[in-house]
């Protein structure tokens, strides 16, 4: 299974659980913030994690790619108050920090345009992938249970509509309801 066949999300979760025990998180990442566009450090205390393995995922998709296009990736709007917002590029301190943890562990690997990805590197994103064999049938299996749930919700639609209708049927055989004449004294 290829790493980009499965979703991305789990997979840089588990990227980011294998990468804690290869990696060591440097000592700033407990009080910066992520850029200039952000107004607070992030919540999450694996942060850094994440974003190393965002980043490696990032070479293998784009590849190859420098330090200023990453920060652009990761950039956003900033909030100026009453002005229009700015676009606001990523740290490339954290950045660095990421492409040099991946060059160290043999990953990535600096080309004449940027870092690219290694063979080693997509050997593991692969084996990554792999650690979701049942991800397929998971979802399919989901698929079905959802089919299976809407199929009994539109049987129970159908019997109300045909209760509705037996009831309607029934009413135009009664007799109609006699009006309420009004009391003289209710005028006043």
């Amino acid at each position: 299974m290829n790493a980009l066949e499965v979703p991305t999300p789990k997979l840089l979760e588990i990227i980011t659980e294998d990468l804690k025990g290869k990696l060591t998180e440097p000592a700033f990442t407990a009080w910066v913030k992520t850029g200039a566009h952000r107004e607070r450090a992030p919540q999450r205390a694996d942060w850094w994690y994440l974003r190393t393995a965002s980043v490696l995922y990032r070479v293998f998709v784009d590849g190859p790619v420098g330090t200023e296009s990453l920060r652009t990736y990761y950039g956003g709007r900033k909030n100026r108050g009453v002005k229009p917002e700015k676009f606001r590029k990523a740290s490339g301190k954290i950045i660095r920090t990421c492409l040099q943890a991946l060059e160290k562990e043999k990953l990535i690997k600096k080309s004449k345009k940027g870092r690219t990805i290694t063979s080693e590197g997509q050997k593991y994103l692969n084996s990554m992938a792999k650690k979701m064999p049942n991800e397929k049938k998971e979802i399919k299996q989901e698929t079905k249970e959802h089919i299976e749930v809407k199929k009994e919700n539109e049987k129970s639609m159908e019997h109300k509509h045909e209760m509705k209708s037996h009831e309607s049927k029934e009413h135009l055989h009664k007799e109609p309801v006699k009006e309420h004449k009004e009391n003289p004294q209710e005028k006043k």
